[in-house]
């Protein structure tokens, strides 16, 4: 039996390429399914790693501009471009204007300020995100997939054995090396997708604590402002935040 069975398996290709051309159309589907979402997992990686460059050394220069501004308008003036870092200045700036019919109001316009800035903090942590759901989904069930499929392919294989009523090695061993391939491809497709995920992940919250030193630079030329503020009002003056004038001009 062992003599007559191994010219048949010599002629048996067990390449990838061979296994997926010869596999049923389920598992084939499987197959095609798996390689798409590896596909795509190594595409948001390489789109998210240049987007979260940019960010981070965007962010740096916007970081700098405001330890180097003087004031609120100043800072301003020196993040123009700079994407969040300005948002979060003009938000400041925003609520200042709106708030200056409120009479020493000082800590409720530091409250307002800063309930803004972590709407627009959360915002960009988000957006910072975005995309990496994909990677989550894709390294969480791709195993399952390739399961379904290597199931699948065992019952195809069980089926024509039953059929042609052969039960040597020969007859088994394609069947079951085509099935157990959609598993690997599943693994080929999760394994990446967890690691460039919390890769990412990372990352993102490197650029989300950038953000929230910017939020606190923020506050600082806030705060600043509102000192010269009560100091120029003490000594006679009639102020707005980053712009002071004598009274009686």
């Amino acid at each position: 039996m062992p003599t007559s069975a191994s010219p048949v398996l010599t002629n048996i290709s067990f390449s990838p390429w061979e296994m997926f051309m010869n596999a049923g159309p389920v598992v084939r589907c499987v197959m095609v399914l798996l390689a798409l979402a590896s596909l795509l997992t190594w595409t948001v990686f390489f789109a998210k790693t240049v987007e979260l460059v940019r960010v981070r050394l965007k962010l740096g220069r916007a970081e700098r501009a405001l330890e180097d501004a003087g004031t609120l308008d100043l800072g301003e003036e020196h993040t123009r471009g700079a994407g969040i870092a300005h948002a979060l200045v003009m938000a400041a700036e925003t609520e200042r204007e709106r708030s200056q019919d409120i009479p020493d109001d000082r800590e409720g316009l530091k409250e307002r300020i800063v309930l803004h800035l972590e709407r627009l903090e959360a915002a960009e942590g988000r957006r910072l995100m975005r995309g990496t759901g994909l990677l989550a989904t894709i390294g969480a069930t791709s195993p399952f997939i390739g399961l379904f499929g290597t199931v699948w392919g065992i019952m195809t294989s069980f089926t024509g054995i039953a059929a042609s009523k052969a039960t040597s090695l020969a007859v088994v061993a394609p069947g079951i090396a085509e099935a157990l391939l959609a598993t690997a491809l599943g693994l080929v497709a999760a394994i990446p997708a967890v690691i460039i995920y919390n890769h990412l992940a990372r990352q993102s919250a490197a650029c989300r604590a950038q953000v929230a030193d910017l939020t606190s630079l923020v506050m600082r030329l806030v705060s600043r402002d509102l000192g010269r503020m009560q100091a120029q009002l003490e000594s006679g003056q009639v102020v707005r935040l980053g712009v002071s004038r004598m009274a009686g001009e």
